[in-house]
């Protein structure tokens, strides 16, 4: 029988395949019932209308019926909301090798993710780009490939490119 966490933790963003669920920050809890056995899973959604949600929460239950934890239930919590900053160092290194600019950091490695109440959100002006490195970038659509993504395009490579929106 494999770790429930372990198990969950491996599961792949649906709409963004190089990155896990615990990388992009989404995945709060994992918790067994000593008693039961049965797995509760906490998730938080990126954004309330995020399409991608039953598809993660059914590869959540089948991860971990494989991984011997048939009995599980997934919770979707809306508090905290979602950031960005919860985004870790690893996954935001996985968006840019795979040519998916990720949103700057903004909190220092390891320490926990802040909410935003109360807070300023920053406004993007410029993207480096994630295929050359160059910051001479123009936002060509608010939308990308999914709603919590930006079209780019490099002025010096003109490659296009999706930016994680920060939130």
């Amino acid at each position: 029988m494999v770790d429930p966490r372990e198990a969950v933790a491996a599961v792949v963003d649906p709409e963004i395949r190089v990155i896990t669920i615990d990388e992009l920050g989404i995945l709060r809890a994992v918790e067994k019932d000593p008693a039961t056995g049965r797995v509760t899973v906490t998730i938080t959604p990126t954004y309330t209308g995020c399409p991608a949600m039953d598809v993660i929460r059914a590869d959540i239950r089948r991860a971990l019926a494989a991984a011997g934890h048939p009995d599980a239930d997934v919770r979707t919590v809306y508090s905290p909301a979602w950031s960005t900053d919860w985004i870790s160092a690893a996954g935001r290194a996985k968006l840019a090798a795979a040519g998916i600019a990720p949103p700057p950091a903004t909190r220092d490695a390891g320490t926990a993710p802040a909410t935003r109440a109360g807070t300023v959100v920053p406004l993007t002006l410029a993207v480096r780009c994630p295929l050359c490195g160059s910051a001479e970038t123009e936002q060509v659509s608010r939308f990308g490939s999914t709603a919590c993504k930006a079209l780019w395009r490099c002025r010096a490579c003109r490659e296009p490119f999706d930016h994680l929106k920060a939130l």
